[in-house]
């Protein structure tokens, strides 16, 4: 009887220990994050829709109140690919991770940076940027991405004065 027992409370002991995984480097969310972000840099921009759920909402720079859906999102990639040239997006391997949350979310959070060179001005910029995608069956449902476009905007703004000013001079001759 009492080798039964420690049976159960060895047995028990090891269950106890025996916890999910909340925290990783490595899942398939986390490959699919990547393959996404490199799609998106290399100008694909149809091809990041096997990545989403068709109902999937999108935050870029926007509050939850505030969605974009995938169509959307690739319009306006597509509508501002001519303005960039020599893009990339970079992630170290230690700035990409997948946590599951206690109501069994799984999140794949990235830190980057995206290098872009403004094709008319042949400016380059180097942006560092965070995103965050929630999975659920093998899809994106929600994806969360900030960045701080002010000195690309000053820079175009900038550009397009120079250019005014520019028009307006040899108007003037």
């Amino acid at each position: 009887m009492k080798r039964l027992i420690l049976i159960m409370l060895f047995g028990l002991t090891l269950s106890a220990c025996q916890q999910e995984q909340r925290y990783t480097q490595q899942s398939p969310e986390i490959d699919a994050a990547r393959a996404l972000l490199a799609t998106s840099a290399s100008g694909d921009f149809e091809g990041q829709r096997e990545y989403y759920a068709a109902d999937a909402q999108i935050f870029y720079n926007a509050t939850e109140d505030n969605p974009t859906s995938v169509d959307k999102m690739i319009e306006e990639q597509k509508a501002q690919a001519d303005d960039f040239s020599n893009v990339s997006i970079t992630i170290e391997d230690s700035a990409i991770e997948m946590v599951t949350t206690d109501k069994g979310e799984k999140w794949v959070n990235c830190w980057g940076v995206w290098k872009g060179t403004h094709t008319a001005s042949g400016k380059s910029f180097e942006v560092p940027f965070h995103e965050t995608f929630q999975f659920v069956d093998g899809k994106i449902v929600k994806d969360f991405g900030y960045w701080d476009n002010a000195p690309i905007m000053m820079a175009i703004m900038e550009y397009e004065k120079s250019q005014a000013a520019a028009a307006d001079s040899t108007m003037m001759n």
